[in-house]
């Protein structure tokens, strides 16, 4: 009794929390961000439709600032409900002075269609922009703004080339958004938990109060959704979850891999290089799509292009990010669609610096570092020595029955980011490497990556590598982590018969103050937040079968074993 009471009341204080800054959302928000004033009132036109190629109407909601004939237009395009939080900062954009057409992805809310998520996302667009084109309302100049899935739309209409798209913000998101990883695994919690959203969002048998909670509460969202991290087979976790089939997730179920045409029709990695429109990436520290958008920053520098990238210390689901889009998206498109070049600020790069609590600017992703190398040594240290000869290995158990947990981290839910470690870290089958207090700050920025020689009793298993943070009074801070899926041909066989593998543990900026210690787990999972690997080889989706594996760490002169920290 006395559980179900907090758990309402922490819904009902949420909802408290959420209908304060609703009535006051324009002020708070602006008074926040340090916005200019607003200079026009707002008219809003709700209930367009707007015919596809197809002859199916989407709807949308028209925001113009009252007074201008014509001005510069931001789209945004959602599965989210274009009337929700989309109206509070559709109303701040036009406020100061741009249209803003709030859209129903295909399928969605009011618009007509079946949502196939990512199928429809570019020719849709394409046909949106084309639209806003030919409003006498619009001077032609027209940017995508948005967050996660809205933010995938912007690069699925920029991949068609389009003349009608002059800017995009899009901010934690990349342009490969779904689909298993290329190793092979399944963002599983990330997956299964975006399927409970978009189901609640639209959902009439359920209260306000379930809605809410299912949509925004963790711990509520975690009782439906623990039958799917645990069911097997994977292609029918979402049955475990929602009660019965949702037909795109059957779709994925089918696809053989992440090179299925299928997920190929929808990676749009590929169209990254030649996109020329200007881009203004918005990424967070421990953002679910953190690595796949820096792979897209790469992308687009690589080839040429001066994208614009800002990463913050949020998480997917936090607020900070989403006011961040806001801020950084009003200077850019007052930059990109009204020629305001001075709205922007010079440095191109502007990173937050953990640790430190400050920002910093470069010209450039990464910035020049020195890598300096933390070896694996005996008895759980880690240093900058090379380990000594003779030094033992290590030695632990992997079961996927009773799987290594994971904790924090990039995450699609209010438990992301930076916990404490420990109890992780006491579990036989968690082994940690700890460095002595620092005497100076280090400051890491970059790629961090894991370099371990392992040995496995199978063919196929993971090896996971998580950096943290040892505060003074023995807390352990996540800071980024990665896995390597072992198969037959993937990692360097030595000599001997073990393996030497690099696992990318993402990227970070970091400072680690006096006093704290560097510490480096290494696992073999890391459940729910990534698919078990149940040892068989099997297909991910649908494999039931479950074998342990008996992992070896070696870490001696003739197996180096190391995490390469980019030390500035």
């Amino acid at each position: 009794m006395a559980n179900s009471l907090n758990k309402w009341l922490g819904i009902i204080s949420l909802a408290a929390a959420g209908g304060f800054l609703y009535l006051n959302r324009r002020r708070l928000i602006a008074r926040l961000l340090k916005l200019p004033p607003p200079q026009y009132e707002v008219a809003k036109q709700p209930g367009i439709r707007i015919t596809m190629p197809d002859g199916l109407k989407l709807a949308a909601d028209l925001y113009r600032p009252v007074g201008l004939d014509s001005a510069p237009t931001i789209l945004t395009r959602t599965p989210y409900g274009r009337t929700n939080v989309n109206q509070i900062f559709a109303t701040l954009f036009a406020e100061r002075g741009f249209n803003v057409v709030a859209q129903d992805a295909r399928g969605r809310f009011d618009s007509e269609g079946e949502f196939e998520p990512y199928v429809n996302e570019a020719s849709d667009g394409e046909a949106t922009l084309a639209w806003i084109a030919e409003q006498p309302w619009s001077n032609g100049r027209t940017g995508m703004w948005g967050q996660s899935y809205v933010g995938y739309v912007q690069w699925a209409a920029a991949s068609t080339g389009t003349p009608h798209l002059h800017a995009l913000l899009p901010a934690v998101t990349q342009s490969n958004l779904g689909g298993p990883n290329e190793q092979g695994f399944m963002w599983l919690d990330r997956t299964l938990r975006w399927l409970l959203l978009l189901e609640a969002m639209t959902d009439s048998s359920l209260s306000p109060w379930e809605r809410l909670a299912l949509t925004f509460y963790a711990p509520e969202q975690n009782k439906r959704l623990e039958p799917g991290w645990n069911h097997l087979p994977l292609a029918t976790a979402d049955e475990a979850v929602l009660g019965h089939p949702q037909s795109f997730y059957q779709t994925w179920a089918a696809q053989d891999g992440p090179d299925s045409p299928y997920w190929r029709s929808v990676d749009l990695r590929p169209e990254v290089p030649n996109i020329s429109v200007p881009i203004h990436l918005v990424a967070g520290w421990y953002d679910i799509f953190l690595q796949g958008q820096l792979e897209d920053y790469r992308a687009l520098h690589a080839a040429g292009h001066n994208p614009y990238l800002t990463i913050g210390p949020w998480t997917h689901m936090a607020q900070q990010g989403m006011l961040a889009a806001v801020q950084e998206g009003l200077n850019w498109f007052n930059a990109k669609l009204k020629g305001d070049d001075e709205a922007i600020r010079p440095y191109p790069v502007h990173l937050y610096l953990q640790g430190a609590d400050k920002w910093l600017g470069y010209e450039s992703w990464p910035p020049p570092t020195e890598e300096t190398l933390f070896y694996l040594q005996t008895m759980g240290y880690l240093s900058t020595s090379k380990p000594a000869a003779g030094s033992p290995s290590d030695h632990y158990r992997y079961d996927p029955a009773d799987p290594t947990p994971n904790l924090g981290g990039a995450l699609l839910s209010t438990e992301a980011g930076q916990v404490d470690n420990r109890p992780l870290e006491a579990r036989p089958d968690v082994l940690t490497y700890t460095t002595e207090p620092l005497t100076a700050p280090l400051t890491v920025i970059g790629l961090v990556r894991l370099q371990l020689y392992v040995r496995s009793s199978l063919e196929h298993t993971d090896f996971y590598g998580r950096l943290c943070d040892v505060q003074e009074d023995g807390r352990s801070l996540n800071v980024c982590d990665g896995l390597f899926r072992v198969e037959p041909g993937r990692g360097e066989p030595q000599p001997d018969g073990s393996l030497c593998i690099e696992v990318d543990m993402w990227a970070t900026a970091y400072q680690f103050q006096p006093g704290h210690r560097l510490r480096l787990q290494v696992s073999s999972g890391a459940h729910p937040r990534i698919s078990r690997n149940l040892g068989t080889g099997e297909p991910v989706m649908h494999a039931t079968t479950m074998l342990a594996a008996e992992q070896t760490i070696y870490h001696d002169p003739e197996h180096p074993s190391a995490l390469l920290l980019p030390v500035t």
